[in-house]
């Protein structure tokens, strides 16, 4: 499964993005002879289906919606959540301060609903490899079945594993052999220790953390090991605005702080870093430790009866597209293109 977006006209098993009356959006599953229902008509896919990507679709009330396969985007900000997800905006910056190149070999730490694994995978491409590890199966059943939803399958190239990281990562993957550590998780300072081991020389370990106590933590963590480079933390704001004519401002609502990330690269076994800071960081007591609690720092429970009922949303919708999914009458073989 290499995830390549899907071209020419719609099918049925194809997933649709109708912008309708008022920009609102609607994505669903194209079925032959299903429809859309609304207050103000229906909307037959019969109608969407062999249409071009663009196309605009009048329903029974003569309201016009415009089809578009929806992007990568667009998908994981409406699919089926266990946990919450990495936004678009962190996950770009993730891939880009991660260098997260094609061929990349990557670990991924808190796979969650399985938004930043499909961002991962369409950068490693075919050739590279993506071993996810979670802690909660619910969390990994939601994230196959979001996965498997938008590339209409399992890919070949990802394996996702249940368990704690720290205690299944040196049976799973062989030491000095992964190029990137993405760590997504509540403690993430628990894990660089044993990121170290698996990345080779050079490489780079990202933390996307929520609040500024586990941004501390992290940063000090990765101090403290001695065998990282200077941790470079961020976040990234996005705002858009409204142009029309003269009327250019800034749009009333941003999608403002959602995470911090903290970069470090691996150093070479042996290399002490040399300390370039200008101050001694500061001493911290056990009461500050305190502060970096689950609790503290506002850890969300999800109950397992939500968990299961996502899983199950995310599996049915897989295996309608999985069902959908076969060679097309107008598709040449590969080899023919």
């Amino acid at each position: 499964m290499t995830g390549a977006p899907a071209r020419g006209p719609f099918r049925a098993g194809d997933r649709v993005q109708l912008t309708g009356p008022k920009g609102k959006l609607t994505t669903l599953s194209l079925e032959a002879g299903g429809e859309y229902h609304t207050h103000r008509g229906v909307l037959r896919h019969n109608d969407v289906i062999g249409q071009q990507d663009g196309s605009v679709i009048a329903s029974s009330s003569g309201d016009e919606y415009l089809a578009l396969r929806p992007l990568l985007n667009d998908y994981v900000m409406s699919m089926p959540r266990g946990a919450a997800i990495v936004y678009p905006k962190d996950a770009a910056q993730i891939v880009a301060f991660a260098d997260v190149f094609p061929g990349a070999r990557v670990v991924e730490a808190g796979v969650g609903s399985g938004a930043l694994s499909l961002w991962l995978l369409r950068a490693i491409g075919a050739e590279g490899t993506l071993h996810s590890f979670e802690r909660r199966s619910e969390f990994a059943d939601i994230a196959r079945g979001n996965v498997a939803t938008f590339l209409g399958g399992d890919p070949d190239n990802w394996t996702v594993t249940v368990g704690d990281l720290v205690e299944e990562l040196a049976q799973h993957v062989d030491a000095g052999s992964v190029d990137r550590v993405v760590l997504d998780m509540l403690a993430p300072w628990e894990c660089v220790d044993d990121a170290a081991d698996a990345l080779v020389p050079g490489g780079l370990i990202v933390c996307y953390v929520a609040t500024v106590t586990q941004l501390s933590r992290v940063c000090e963590a990765i101090r403290d090991t001695g065998r990282y480079t200077e941790p470079e933390p961020s976040e990234t704001l996005v705002r858009t605005w409204h142009v029309d004519g003269l009327a250019v401002r800034p749009d009333h609502r941003m999608v403002g702080h959602t995470g911090f990330l903290v970069t470090a690269r691996r150093l070479a076994d042996g290399v002490v870093l040399p300390d370039h800071r200008r101050r001694r960081k500061p001493e911290f007591a056990d009461e500050d430790v305190e502060l970096w609690t689950p609790g503290a720092v506002g850890e969300r429970a999800t109950s397992d009866k939500k968990l299961r009922k996502v899983a199950r949303q995310a599996a049915a919708q897989a295996r309608k597209v999985a069902a959908a999914d076969g060679p097309r009458a107008d598709e040449a073989p590969a080899d023919d293109r």
